[in-house]
């Protein structure tokens, strides 16, 4: 049997195959940002992956951009997410959960009544996102935080890990790309800060280090992981200096001996972010890149990653992990479906 199918212990993680289902959203909770009961059937039906990374979820209110996306920032959403956890366990998974500040990439039509919209600095992400109630709209101007205020965001993601174990979560990820608010920090175009976290690339990576500094702190870094894509500019970021800033992440995240990086292609042909990765992260690197099985498991056998993260073959094939260990031939997912409410296109396909 290949490498990919071999249990491994990242951190304090432990995974009965490197086969990794990777964060995807897919709008199924309620209004209020709670898990439903068609998540719990949803992720269960996923459990023989090594580890499942949940869908963006936010850890705090102002956090919301997106609608239908869950939250992890107040007692009825911890308790539907214990749900989750538990019917995941009892059909033998691992499951983190990774917490997604969205930002400046937020609409007020998405947003929970008092929350506001806040960033870096007062400039307007120039992308538009679905709303249930007005079709899409445009991004709000988002509220310049302090430097204060930006500490205590630090703070609500302490919190938010805390609140992940207390709903029975295996640990975090901190979602630290696709232009939410870490990389928000970490993007010349969005952040035009003067204090501590704005300016070179040491002081725009400050925030994302400091999340995982108090989440590690909170939860042991054993359990804390990172996923992170160079140069990568969804949802209007930009970065001149890509290469300059996954060495400096990689620099800070060097002594903390996180659970896992998980890195992502990047988005420029002048770095290879998975060999610098590996040469340089000395803990457990889970990569995603569009593979399949054939390539998943090369990548393993060769030392190239310990595990491999997948997206789009987890929406029609719930249990990805047997397909590949048979060779069987995979199901194809409905586009249509992928962001509608209801069970329709998410938790209806067999296994």
């Amino acid at each position: 049997m290949s490498k990919l199918f071999e249990p491994a212990q990242f951190g304090d993680l432990s995974l009965k195959n490197r086969v990794v289902m990777a964060p995807m959203t897919r709008s199924r909770s309620t209004d209020q940002a709670v898990p439903t009961s068609e998540m719990v059937e949803y992720y269960a039906q996923r459990a023989s992956a090594g580890l499942i990374i949940s869908e963006g979820t936010s850890p705090s209110a102002n956090g919301m951009g997106y609608c239908r996306t869950p939250g992890i920032y107040n007692a009825e959403q911890i308790a539907a997410w214990r749900k989750v956890t538990d019917a995941v366990h009892a059909a033998g998974g691992t499951i983190v959960v990774q917490l997604m500040h969205c930002g400046r990439v937020a609409t007020v039509h998405n947003k929970p009544a008092g929350s506001e919209t806040v960033g870096p600095s007062a400039i307007r992400a120039e992308v538009e996102l679905f709303t249930d109630t007005v079709g899409m709209a445009a991004t709000d101007m988002p509220r310049e935080l302090s430097n204060s205020e930006v500490y205590e965001i630090i703070e609500e993601y302490r919190q938010a890990a805390l609140n992940a174990r207390e709903a029975g979560f295996d640990g975090v990820e901190l979602h630290g790309t696709s232009g939410y608010l870490p990389m928000q920090f970490m993007s010349e175009n969005a952040n035009q800060r003067t204090d501590e976290f704005g300016g070179s690339v040491g002081n725009r990576v400050r925030f994302p280090l400091l999340v995982l500094k108090a989440m590690s702190e909170a939860i042991g870094a054993g359990r804390v992981g990172f996923r992170f894509c160079p140069a990568n500019k969804f949802n209007d970021v930009s970065d001149s200096q890509p290469a300059e800033t996954l060495q400096a992440l990689l620099d800070g995240i060097a002594e903390m001996d996180l659970a896992y990086l998980h890195i992502m292609k990047a988005h420029t042909r002048k770095i290879d972010a998975f060999a610098i990765a590996r040469a340089q992260f000395k803990g457990a690197l889970i990569i995603n890149d569009g593979f399949d099985a054939d390539s998943a498991a090369e990548a393993v056998e060769a030392g190239v990653a310990d595990a491999v993260s997948f997206a789009r073959h987890y929406i029609a094939n719930p249990n990805l992990v047997e397909r590949f260990a048979s060779g069987r031939e995979l199901a194809e997912f409905n586009r249509d479906t992928l962001y509608s409410a209801g069970v329709e296109g998410y938790s209806d396909y067999p296994a």
